[in-house]
């Protein structure tokens, strides 16, 4: 490229930037709406050429809270979704909407008994009864193995879970975490939850930049110094778009996180209590692929292997790491050769 074609091209993408509509339109993978409900649209994804995936093989991606369901379809080339479809798959997602203050009575239990289970029955029966593959990213991950093992009679095929907390005690700041709530026996910040409804969308916005803080710190020189360089500011503009999107935690919900899984880490001992209820990791049986990330600043790679140590039913239990940030080692540039990689070899050896 001349000169001039590098000038023409990056004074383009600074507008583009600055006063037009962006590098790249969004550009989602197509899919079919199979259940529209509050907090509960399923979603069938579809190849682009309309050619229709007659695979065995289910699967549905579960999102966490507070993080939009387009986080297994950023763009073309960082989507899992796609990816699934290139290589044979059916995939699925349930999208649970936004989160408001009328939500805030939402606990896990919504999401265990009702949500979950109602995705995977919708899934099967899609795919004329064939079992289902689960695969969920963060907490996502978390609900996915909770709900197996409070319904074992649901049809599940393999649980895949990428940086999913399993062991508070190993996550970063949550020692620190505990002894402030000492102080006050943990309920000032059940009280400002209750109070709030919740953690508003914007908190947790906040929240996921202050982890990404040398993201934040050197996007402006990454800006400058890539200005000619389309396709990574197309990525940038995909992260900033997917954390723009992202929803709150329901008031109950984050109450039940708070005192339950980061100061009584129930699940790193294999069993999350809720009310009268005890729900045990040991009923999980099926095949589990666990992937945490060494880089990962958010869940520690540390966190998520503990389900080796948890999950003592399930019929396999396999960990891998992959690079990048917590994001990145779902939807990052290395996650194809990563963690892409190892579903792919893992859905092969479970179907």
């Amino acid at each position: 490229m001349s000169l001039a074609d590098t000038v023409s091209l990056a004074a383009r993408n600074a507008w583009a930037l600055t006063f037009g509509s962006g590098i790249e339109a969004p550009d989602p993978t197509p899919s079919t709406l199979l259940w529209d409900q509050p907090h509960r649209q399923l979603r069938r994804f579809e190849r682009a050429d309309g050619i229709a995936v007659e695979a065995d093989s289910a699967v549905l991606l579960v999102p966490p809270l507070a993080a939009p369901a387009t986080c297994f379809d950023l763009r073309p080339d960082q989507s899992l979704a796609r990816f699934l479809l290139e290589i044979g798959h059916g995939p699925y997602v349930i999208d649970y909407g936004e989160i408001a203050f009328a939500d805030r009575r939402m606990g896990f239990e919504d999401w265990i008994d009702d949500i979950l289970p109602e995705a995977v029955l919708r899934t099967s029966a899609d795919r004329d009864g064939r079992p289902v593959d689960l695969v969920g990213w963060s907490i996502g991950g978390t609900l996915a193995l909770l709900t197996a093992a409070a319904h074992p009679e649901l049809p599940i095929r393999s649980i895949t879970a990428v940086g999913s907390p399993l062991d508070y005690d190993r996550m970063t700041g949550v020692p620190q975490l505990r002894a402030v709530a000492k102080l006050t026996g943990g309920r000032l910040t059940s009280t400002v939850i209750r109070a709030t409804g919740g953690v508003p969308a914007a908190l947790t916005r906040i929240g996921y930049k202050i982890t990404a803080w040398d993201r934040q710190l050197t996007r402006p020189w990454f800006v400058a110094s890539n200005l000619a360089r389309t396709e990574a500011l197309a990525k940038m503009e995909s992260i900033d778009r997917f954390m723009a999107e992202m929803p709150g935690y329901p008031g109950r919900f984050y109450d039940q996180l708070w005192n339950r899984l980061i100061l009584g880490n129930d699940i790193g001992r294999g069993v999350v209590r809720l009310g009268e209820r005890s729900i045990e990791l040991a009923r999980v049986t099926a095949p589990v692929l666990l992937v945490g990330g060494p880089a990962d600043v958010i869940t520690p790679a540390a966190a998520v292997e503990a389900g080796t140590r948890i999950l003592t039913g399930a019929a396999l239990v396999r960990y891998e790491t992959a690079p990048g940030s917590h994001l990145g080692i779902l939807a990052g540039p290395t996650a194809r050769d990563a963690t892409w990689s190892y579903l792919e070899k893992f859905l092969a050896e479970t179907a």
